[in-house]
C-alpha cells in the first residue's frame, strides 16, 4: 500500500480534528482575558527565544545583574518548569521561605529570585502536562511577595507553548527580548515567536545577536554559527537589533561557577556590553 495514498482513515482523522477545533473555538469565542500586573513589580520584561541552546538563561542572568548596577531593584523570574537554570546559575541551594500563602523570593547578588529549582531535587525531572505547568506559573505570578521592583525579568522556556501563552494572555507583560544565534535553524524558531508576540500583542523590544562569533588570539573574528542572520530577520519583521555579544569562555565559566560575569567583572568586555543593552531597556521604560 502507498504510504502517500489517502485512505478513509485519513478523512476521519480530518473529520474529528474539524470537530475538535470547531469545539475548542466555540468554548473560546469571545471570550477576553484580563492581563494582571505581577505585583510588587513595575515592569515585566520576557527574555524569549523561542528555541533551547541559544544563550537566553545566561542573558537573563546577566541582564538582570546590569540593570542593577545601573541603579535599579530587579527581579528574576525562571519560568522555565521543565529545565530551571537559576540555581545553577546564581549558585542558589536553599529553599524559599512561605507563610502558607505566599512564597518570599530569594535574594542573591541584590537580586531577588524564583525558580522551580528552589522546590524540587537538582535531577528531579518535572514530568507535567500543561495544567499543571499554568498553575505553577500562575503561583510564581500571584503568589510570590515580590518587593517593589523596578524591573522583573522572566527567563522563557523554549517554544510557543503554555507558558508563553499564559504569560501573554494573563500577565501585563510589557516587552520581551528575543534572544539568537545567527544560524538558520535557530532563527526559524525565533521568526515563529516573533509572530506569537505580535499575534498576542506583546511589544517586542528587539533582537539579540548572542554568540554571533569567536574572537581568536589574532584578533580576528570567526563567525562559527553564521554572520547577520538576526539582524537580518529583525530587519525582515520590522523590529529593533539591539546588538551582538561574542562568544566568551569566560561566561560559561562564571555561569557554572554560579556568579555570572557581570557580577564577577563589571569592567570585562562583555560586562561592557550588557551594561549598554541595560541602558537601552532603560531608555525604553524610564
Amino acid at each position: 500500500m502507498s504510504l502517500t495514498r489517502k485512505t478513509s482513515y485519513d478523512q476521519n482523522m480530518k473529520d474529528e480534528n474539524t470537530g475538535h477545533n470547531e469545539a475548542l473555538k466555540k468554548k473560546m469565542g469571545g471570550k477576553t482575558f484580563e492581563k494582571k500586573p505581577i505585583i510588587g513589580t513595575k515592569y515585566t520584561i520576557a527574555i524569549s527565544s523561542a528555541k533551547g541552546g541559544v544563550g537566553k538563561s545566561t542573558f537573563a542572568s546577566n541582564i538582570s545583574l546590569a540593570l542593577k548596577k545601573i541603579g535599579f531593584k530587579v527581579g528574576l523570574l525562571d519560568a522555565d518548569i521543565y529545565g530551571p537554570s537559576l540555581p545553577k546559575l546564581f549558585s542558589i541551594n536553599e529553599k524559599p521561605k512561605s507563610d502558607g500563602k505566599t512564597l518570599t523570593p530569594i535574594t542573591k547578588y541584590e537580586i531577588q529570585c524564583m525558580s522551580i529549582g528552589f522546590l524540587t531535587d537538582e535531577q528531579t525531572p518535572m514530568i507535567w502536562r500543561g495544567p499543571m505547568v499554568t498553575s505553577a506559573i500562575k503561583t510564581f505570578t500571584q503568589k510570590v511577595a515580590w518587593n517593589n521592583l523596578d524591573f522583573i525579568i522572566v527567563d522563557m522556556p523554549p517554544g510557543t507553548g503554555d507558558t508563553q501563552l499564559t504569560f501573554s494572555q494573563e500577565i501585563k507583560m510589557d516587552g520581551a527580548i528575543i534572544v539568537s544565534t545567527p544560524q538558520e535553524l535557530a532563527l526559524q524558531d525565533v521568526k515563529r515567536g516573533i509572530k506569537m508576540f505580535d499575534k498576542l500583542g506583546v511589544k517586542i523590544i528587539g533582537l539579540i545577536d548572542n554568540m554571533s562569533h569567536f574572537v581568536g588570539d589574532d584578533n580576528k573574528k570567526y563567525p562559527i554559527f553564521g554572520n547577520g542572520g538576526v539582524k537580518r530577520t529583525a530587519e525582515e519583521f520590522s523590529k529593533n537589533f539591539l546588538g551582538e555579544i561574542p562568544i566568551n569562555p569566560e561566561v560559561g565559566k562564571q555561569g557554572d561557577l554560579g556568579m555570572p560575569i557581570v557580577e564577577k567583572n563589571p569592567d570585562h568586555e562583555i560586562s561592557k556590553i550588557y551594561l549598554s543593552l541595560a541602558e537601552k531597556i532603560k531608555s525604553n521604560f524610564i
